[in-house]
């Protein structure tokens, strides 16, 4: 149980100074000056309880990251010992720590084949741009400075910082008020099977898919392509599993042309889709570079590391006087960062987390296809502990609901209300709970939101907007 520290708190007066003087990430300026804040103190397992003593069961999981639960004391006391005995070592150049280190080695024996080589940076942000840095570094080295395109996808999602943005190409995330790397990345379409083109099955989808892949390089000349990017199941783009068979042919295809396959997995890796990492064990590929963070750590304290296979080791190492890796962080291969890092990969697999996720995800997928009736469910997808719904306004054309109806944040204030946290994102309300989520709070968790969808949907039909 959790306990009872938020009456330490002034409610209002932490509520104003967030109010006042913090700048949030994707902050609505319009709705957090009215709003503010949900204040949240305590967490543990799967719960959470805010600022007033409300308890949530976190059906989000953080942010797709507190795999293995709130509130691992073990996790708190490898921290602070790893502190008081090393808090901090440069790993720059020739210098490292034992948990650096160990986690290296570690990360080198779950990856799949020859992903035997780490770089760590401090979030999956960084550990994006990390990773195509090492992709252009390594065409470059090959002796094919020309690769320099990347080539994405759209509704993908591949971090905040300067590059990632441009990679990414999620709806709403390219606001006209930034700017962005130009002349640098080209976006394929998603892999989004409840919105394909009318009339096309699963087969032709991942025939268009792959067909379109093999005319852009054809287009921008293999000679100039230095990585493809993607996330094996697209997260926040839309929890979109891909069609059959379309992952291995896109690697083939990568293979073909010299292209460097860089699998983003910083949401799917260390036990959310049931298995450490996805890429092979869950979509058949071994690409060439692994980005991981989020369950990395579990959230715990911010870390990422992005693994790459002998193959490409061998080509940025061979022998050459002048050649340095000009790349890395401040706080790479933090020793209080990769300490935590082991402990809770010590805990995932102590504990069969993977194996309660595939369990009990695959009993949430189940459930939540029960949901698949209602009027304005047009699509439940996702696997195991990565799941979402999707709203429409008509189920046969899979119109979406307008805009200002705002569908997906007042069914989840509605869930929030009722004690659970789901995360809305446009017309989908995502779910990605820790990984030891039991049977019975899959019922409390779809049975909420289901009755959250049913409300919503009576007052949409009272106020005529369905």
């Amino acid at each position: 149980m959790l306990h009872t520290a938020s009456n330490r708190f002034n409610a209002q007066d932490l509520w104003q100074k967030d109010h006042d003087h913090f700048l949030h990430p994707f902050t609505h300026f319009d709705s957090f000056r009215k709003e503010g804040s949900l204040v949240i103190v305590e967490g543990d397992g799967c719960f959470l309880r805010d600022v007033n003593g409300k308890r949530y069961f976190d059906g989000i999981g953080g942010m797709w990251c507190v795999n293995v639960g709130y509130g691992r004391r073990e996790i708190a006391e490898t921290m602070a010992e790893q502190a008081m005995q090393l808090c901090y070592s440069n790993v720059f150049v020739d210098v490292t720590n034992p948990p650096a280190t160990e986690l290296a080695a570690k990360l080198a024996s779950l990856a799949p084949g020859s992903l035997n080589h780490v770089v760590y940076a401090n979030s999956g942000s960084c550990a994006v741009d990390t990773a195509i840095r090492l992709a252009h570094f390594c065409q470059s080295r090959r002796g094919q400075p020309s690769r320099r395109y990347i080539i994405s996808r759209k509704n993908s999602y591949h971090g905040s910082t300067y590059l990632g943005m441009t990679v990414g190409r999620r709806e709403g995330d390219q606001s006209e008020h930034f700017k962005y790397v130009p002349d640098l990345v080209h976006h394929l379409s998603a892999p989004y099977p409840y919105r394909r083109p009318e009339g096309m099955t699963l087969e032709e989808f991942s025939d268009f898919l792959v067909e379109e892949f093999r005319q852009k390089i054809e287009e921008l000349g293999a000679e100039n392509i230095a990585a493809f990017i993607a996330e094996p199941a697209q997260a926040s783009g839309g929890v979109t599993i891909p069609p059959p068979n379309y992952l291995p042919r896109m690697r083939e295809l990568c293979t073909k042309n010299g292209i460097l396959f860089i699998a983003d997995e910083v949401v799917v890796a260390f036990g959310r889709l049931g298995h450490m990492f996805a890429s092979q064990d869950v979509f058949g590929i071994e690409p060439d570079i692994i980005i991981c963070a989020k369950g990395l750590t579990s959230g715990y304290i911010p870390f990422s590391a992005v693994i790459y296979s002998d193959a490409v080791h061998e080509l940025i190492s061979a022998p050459d006087p002048d050649v340095w890796f000009t790349h890395g962080y401040t706080y790479a291969g933090h020793p209080v960062a990769s300490a935590v890092a082991l402990k809770n990969i010590e805990i995932i697999e102590r504990e069969d987390l993977c194996g309660n996720a595939a369990r009990v995800g695959d009993y949430l997928e189940e459930r939540l296809k029960g949901l698949s009736d209602l009027p304005i469910v047009g699509d439940v997808r996702g696997k195991r502990l990565m799941m979402c719904v999707e709203y429409v306004k008509d189920k046969t054309t899979r119109e979406k609901l307008p805009d200002d109806v705002h569908i997906s944040k007042r069914i989840s204030n509605l869930c929030e209300a009722n004690g659970l946290m789901v995360r809305p994102i446009g017309h989908l309300d995502v779910l990605s709970p820790p990984l030891t989520i039991t049977k019975g709070d899959v019922d409390f968790v779809v049975d909420t939101l289901g009755a959250a969808i049913r409300q919503v949907t009576d007052e949409l039909v009272r106020e005529g907007a369905i």
